[in-house]
């Protein structure tokens, strides 16, 4: 599976943005998906996931820094996996990238650490200005 980020740019603080990870091969539905994103100088965290269900969209999860202002959404066909940003501030800024684990399980939780995804698609820069 090979991923690919899109969707960022720059916006001013306050402002919203929606990035997307897109499959170049069938669709992420047996996948868990997670947003990851490293700042200039900083180690790359975790931001934000969705797990996968064969029964609803997932269980999400997010980092304390960015909940209750980025949403993680996947697409009706599963091909797609959103990030919903919004109130976003200066220290948002960072390269996001989306991560994907496959699982033949039913039903998985979202994985915060980096290691444990498979496959990773190309980061997307998001800049936020005062």
């Amino acid at each position: 599976v090979q991923l690919q980020a899109s969707g960022g740019g720059l916006v001013q603080a306050g402002g919203s943005l929606r990035l997307s990870c897109a499959t170049s091969r069938g669709t992420l539905s047996s996948s868990a998906v997670g947003w990851f994103r490293q700042a200039p100088g900083k180690e790359r965290e975790f931001v934000g996931g969705i797990g996968r269900s064969s029964w609803n969209d997932g269980t999400t999860s997010y980092a304390d820094s960015v909940k209750d202002r980025f949403i993680v959404s996947r697409d009706k066909a599963r091909k797609l996996v959103y990030l919903q940003m919004n109130s976003l501030k200066l220290e948002d800024t960072a390269v996001y990238y989306c991560a994907a684990k496959y699982t033949r399980s039913p039903a998985a939780g979202v994985a915060t650490s980096a290691p444990l995804y498979d496959n990773w698609g190309q980061g997307t820069l998001v800049t936020v200005s005062s």
